[in-house]
């Protein structure tokens, strides 16, 4: 039997269309960016989380010379975040990425296949949806309403 995954997503053409909030977040999230640490791949990404008490959150990727010991902006922001504020729910997260050189033609950059899982892992734990956004530095963004809509497959504690 063939099955079909839809997704639903918001599309943004720019940042102009997004609400007061999102805006700061996209600002907030470029902001981190700008501090990344990637002297390797030269590929900069920011990430800002909103919070359930409205305060902001942001991170950025870290590299490292041996590569596995690097990790990106979203799990070095959420794992801050949690580690700080356990019980506090995640509202929004805000992801903004993409080579060192900006490009105008960068679509939208989405979280990794690591982070998608670590995002689902906080997603399931707080029993809440979380409203992620991903852009490049062309303005352009992506808005899905649950981390599940990226990784519909996910993988989570009610298997083991």
């Amino acid at each position: 039997m063939k099955k079909d995954v839809q997704i639903s997503y918001e599309h943004f053409k720019n940042s102009s269309e997004l609400n007061d909030i999102e805006k700061t977040l996209f600002a907030r999230a470029i902001q981190a960016r700008e501090n990344a640490y990637a002297p390797y791949s030269n590929f900069l990404v920011g990430c800002a989380v909103l919070l359930e008490n409205g305060e902001i959150y942001s991170g950025n990727n870290q590299e490292n010379a041996a590569y596995p010991s690097g990790l990106c902006a979203e799990r070095t922001t959420l794992f801050w975040v949690a580690a700080n504020f356990p019980d506090m729910k995640v509202k929004k997260i805000f992801v903004v990425g993409g080579p060192k050189e900006f490009h105008e033609k960068n679509p939208p950059i989405p979280p990794c296949g690591a982070c998608r899982q670590s995002l689902i892992e906080y997603e399931t734990k707080q029993k809440e949806n979380i409203d992620l956004y991903f852009s490049s530095m062309n303005d352009e963004v992506v808005k899905v309403h649950s981390i599940k809509d990226l990784l519909p497959f996910y993988f989570d504690s009610t298997f083991l």
